[in-house]
């Protein structure tokens, strides 16, 4: 599947790719925002505090200003990309937008829009 992706899209697979692998946490997830930002973030999981990789992304983009995503990606183990996170990514940036999920090494199997 990577062999479709823009170039802009592989970045955001080796930006998942490796906040996950330098974090050691279940999940990697990358965005890119309508202005070209990127924001990579690694899954939460502390006791009073449990934040999944692609909510923290979208939880940066807000946090920075942004008002819209162009595109997703979630590394992990699960065999879906939570609907949680999909609503977050539909929150911030409306209908149509690709969430790829692949697993932790980048190997994509599915994109799903929002």
């Amino acid at each position: 599947m990577s062999e479709a992706l823009s170039a802009e899209d592989r970045k955001l697979v080796t930006l998942a790719r490796a906040t996950r692998a330098r974090t050691g946490a279940a999940e990697g997830a990358a965005v890119r925002d309508s202005d070209g930002r990127t924001y990579a973030a690694a899954t939460v999981d502390l006791p009073s505090l449990q934040v999944s990789a692609l909510g923290v992304c979208v939880a940066m983009a807000v946090a920075s200003g942004s008002t819209g995503l162009e595109a997703a990606v979630v590394l992990s183990g699960a065999d879906a990309v939570a609907e949680a996170d999909l609503a977050a990514v539909r929150d911030l940036a409306g209908a149509g937008v690709p969430v790829h999920r692949g697993d932790i090494k980048g190997n994509l199997s599915e994109t799903r829009t929002t």
